[in-house]
């Protein structure tokens, strides 16, 4: 039997959610609306781990029981108990991580912008070398990239670029933003620049921001009147037209400030859709980071902070070396990072994040 009453009662609702959500995907009146199928196979994805995680444990917790009992009158059960007590502790761990409560916006998809930073061109440069970081990264996921708008430089880099990332899964822990939320922050690259004579290091930085996606439109009331709606001719490196027709648009949402700008597409219905969908990204994450700012340190990310201007990480090319300066993650293969070999730093800034969540959750206790 289970020998932790106190975390089966905290489950116990879950697994008749779990039940109760199962039936709902049975009523074809779910399937109708697109947007409530997605929240409720999402949520069910979500109990579904906790479910196998608590079976799981209950099953070891039996083994073990019953092992303890047969080894009374059998010594060859005895020599069981050891590695069956581990499996309870490593099943029991599991299930009480999946019961940390989980950030509402894992599932989504996101967009990210990487913008120029300190070092101009070789900044720009390194622009380029992390969105193709990010894609490789996306295309080792099964996840799908566009290319929303791009500000290039003059030699070949980025000053601003924006990349929407589409996942492919309904179970928020495969989420797209529940693995790159953590990205965001100023990433430093110190490396020998190819506009460099002499040989020598520079260091430049490059800052990297990440918005969830709005699934719906509807997710966020953006009022007509509070827009304000420019168009003007595309240009491209040193600023010189590469259209004819005023295509592009630049929208500027008046209560909160935050302008958009789009001229990646030659239609400027295309470029006022894309510059709409980053709007209401950046709205949700507003609504977000305001929402994080009020609640307590138990609900809020420790990983994730809200300061934009925070140095996360840096990549040294002499020493082939990255250093994440949040989770303390080092190691010695830089390329392989720089073509996507990401997960084991994005796991570490998940892991980090868990531990201060636990650690939290134990001192409200």
């Amino acid at each position: 039997m289970v020998s932790d009453s106190g975390m089966f009662a905290s489950v116990r609702g879950l697994i008749d959610e779990h039940r109760a959500v199962q039936e709902e995907l049975s009523d074809p009146a779910v399937h109708a609306d697109a947007a409530r199928a997605k929240r409720v196979n999402r949520r069910y994805a979500e109990l579904s781990r906790i479910v196998a995680a608590h079976d799981a444990w209950v099953a070891a917790s039996d083994d073990l029981a019953a092992a303890r009992e047969l080894a009374k009158d059998d010594e060859a059960f005895a020599a069981e108990v050891p590695a069956l007590e581990e499996q309870v502790t490593a099943t029991q761990e599991r299930l009480r991580r999946l019961l940390i409560p989980r950030d509402p916006d894992d599932a989504r998809d996101v967009i990210m912008e990487i913008k120029q930073g300190e070092g101009g061109a070789e900044s720009a440069l390194f622009a380029a070398d992390l969105l193709r970081m990010y894609i490789q990264y996306a295309a080792s996921k099964g996840w799908k990239t566009e290319l929303l708008e791009r500000n290039e430089s003059d030699l070949g880099g980025y000053k601003d670029v924006q990349v929407a990332i589409k996942g492919s899964s309904a179970d928020p822990a495969q989420g797209v933003w529940a693995h790159l939320k953590y990205e965001g922050g100023v990433h430093r690259v110190q490396r020998v620049p190819a506009t460099e004579s002499q040989g020598r290091i520079h260091t430049s930085t490059t800052g990297v921001l990440v918005f969830p996606e709005v699934d719906e439109p509807e997710e966020v009331q953006i009022d007509p009147n509070d827009l304000k709606i420019d168009v003007f001719r595309s240009s491209g490196p040193g600023g010189q037209s590469v259209n004819t027709t005023d295509s592009a648009v630049r929208i500027t949402h008046v209560p909160t400030g935050i302008v958009v700008s789009m001229q990646n597409e030659k239609s400027q219905l295309q470029n006022r859709e894309a510059g709409m969908r980053v709007l209401r990204a950046r709205l949700l994450a507003k609504q977000q980071e305001e929402r994080d700012a009020a609640a307590s340190d138990a609900r809020r990310s420790q990983i994730r902070g809200m300061d934009r201007s925070e140095r996360i990480r840096t990549y040294n090319f002499p020493e082939n070396r990255i250093a994440d300066h949040r989770t303390g993650y080092k190691s010695y293969n830089l390329d392989q990072v720089m073509d996507g070999a990401l997960e084991p730093i994005v796991q570490s800034a998940i892991a980090a994040d868990e531990e201060a969540r636990l650690a939290a959750l134990a001192s409200d206790a």
